[in-house]
């Protein structure tokens, strides 16, 4: 069965300790919640560092851009 959490009086979620575990989240971080039909996704702010070369190696000719569009 699927973890599950109670909404508190103040409006407050504990995620279950085997969801922090597997998705490595601390204390502290930061999440964004992005409305998904009946539900919300909780996805977690990336830190500035950890996105420092992630383009490292992209195409900077022939991408699609807005004149491709109608």
């Amino acid at each position: 069965m699927a973890n599950r959490a109670t909404l508190s009086t103040k409006f407050q979620i504990s995620i279950p300790k085997e969801v922090r575990t597997a998705q490595h989240w601390q204390a502290g971080q930061e999440f964004v919640f992005i409305p998904k039909g009946a539900g919300v996704l909780l996805v977690p702010v990336p830190n500035a560092k950890d996105l420092a070369g992630i383009a490292k190696g992209a195409k900077t000719s022939d991408y699609r851009d807005r004149k491709d569009r109608f």
